[in-house]
């Protein structure tokens, strides 16, 4: 049998359908996934929710830091390459 892949948005459809009220052995036979995948999902599904409410600044400064921090590679690549020529001027 061929595996099947499932975007997040499906995933999450399925697992609310299940908090929701419907039956999980309804949803499993509906989508042809075994009760243990679905209680996986539904684990990893409210164990990542806070994240649903976290402020977008944060993502925003992550992606600040990272900027930064490519920034700073360069120069210290820069400063290596200058370092190397001056010590091959006095040898």
């Amino acid at each position: 049998m061929k595996r099947r892949r499932w975007d997040s948005k499906t995933k999450t459809k399925i697992v609310l359908e299940g908090l929701s009220g419907r039956p999980v052995s309804e949803i499993c036979n509906d989508y042809e996934i075994h009760q243990n995948q679905y209680y996986t999902r539904c684990a990893e599904f409210l164990s990542e929710a806070h994240r649903a409410f976290e402020s977008r600044k944060a993502g925003g400064e992550v992606n600040r830091l990272r900027k930064k921090n490519q920034e700073l590679k360069q120069i210290i690549g820069s400063l290596t390459v200058e370092l190397k020529k001056t010590e091959e001027d006095f040898s």
